[in-house]
């Protein structure tokens, strides 16, 4: 019997499916009298907040993007500016060494024409000094030709002789 009463569960009666249509029809106009506009504003309100959240983070995305782009862009322009630097300071070391080099060669050029001219002067110096040499050593040969009186030719031949070896000696 149990199951008689399980089909009727399956076949309801015209009775209760007009009550339930009353009862759905009230349930309905109440909702859409009172509180349809209520969930509709809100679904509303909620769809507004969801499109300007939307909106916002595609406003971010892209405003990221930019930054990251203007990111990279300093950093080009940092490297670019590094390499310039870079090249600066290489070509100012060089022409430092350049200039280093030459002032080198120059001074040692400087130091050599000074040497030479003190090479020069010393032997001036020393030609001069031979020169005097020679001549008071003439000079003392002629005082002692003269001093002494020789009587023959022959003599005097051989004291100019042994003078003469006498200077080659000093």
């Amino acid at each position: 019997m149990i199951l008689l009463e399980g089909n009727s569960l399956l076949n309801p009666s015209p009775g209760l499916i007009f009550w339930q249509l009353v009862v759905f029809s009230a349930l309905v106009f109440i909702l859409w009298k009172f509180a349809w506009k209520g969930i509709l504003s809100a679904l509303k309100e909620r769809e507004g907040e969801i499109e300007g959240a939307l909106r916002m983070a595609e406003e971010t995305r892209a405003e990221m993007a930019k930054l990251k782009s203007d990111n990279d862009k300093l950093v080009m322009e940092a490297k670019k500016e590094r390499d310039i630097i870079i090249k600066e300071a290489k070509e100012v070391s060089d022409k430092m060494i350049a200039e280093a080099k030459d002032r080198a060669v120059e001074q040692g050029n400087k130091i050599m024409e000074d040497a030479r001219e003190a090479m020069t002067q010393e032997r001036v110096k020393m030609m001069s000094q031979i020169k005097n040499e020679v001549s008071a050593l003439s000079i003392e040969i002629a005082e002692k030709v003269i001093r002494k009186e020789l009587s023959d030719k022959k003599a005097q031949e051989s004291f100019v002789s042994e003078l003469v070896s006498d200077a080659k000696l000093n």
